[in-house]
C-alpha cells in the first residue's frame, strides 16, 4: 500500500509567464488565453497586488466564464496598466502570445 501526499495531488510541471498589458487590452488578452486551452490559471495583478485570480479547468470554460469576463472588462476600464500571470499545463507555443525568447523564426520568414 502506498501513501500519497494530499498537498501535492498534481505531479505535472507548471509553466509560468507574465504579460504586461494596458487596461483596454486586458479583456481581449484574457479571452485569447482562455481559448488557447493549456492555461490552468490566470492571475491579474496591478503593482504586484493580485486583483483577480481565475482558475481554469477543462469543464469550466463555458457559461461560468461569462461573469468573470464581465468583471475583467470592468477592471480593464478602471486601470491603466496591469500584468497577467499565466500558469500553463504545457510550455507556451511560439507566437504573438509568447513572451519568452524562442529560436523558432516567425512564419513566412
Amino acid at each position: 500500500m502506498t501513501q500519497t501526499d494530499p498537498n501535492n495531488v498534481d505531479q505535472r510541471p507548471n509553466y509560468q509567464e507574465e504579460l504586461q498589458v494596458m487596461g483596454e487590452q486586458l479583456l481581449t488578452r484574457v479571452k485569447e488565453l482562455i481559448h488557447e486551452g493549456n492555461v490552468r490559471r490566470i492571475i491579474i495583478k496591478q503593482e504586484g497586488r493580485t486583483i483577480l485570480e481565475i482558475p481554469l479547468t477543462v469543464g469550466v470554460v463555458g457559461v461560468l466564464v461569462a461573469p468573470v469576463l464581465a468583471a475583467i472588462g470592468a477592471i480593464g476600464a478602471l486601470i491603466a496598466q496591469c500584468s497577467i500571470e499565466v500558469i500553463r499545463s504545457e510550455p507556451p507555443t511560439s507566437g504573438p502570445s509568447s513572451t519568452t525568447g524562442s529560436d523558432v523564426p516567425p512564419m513566412g520568414v
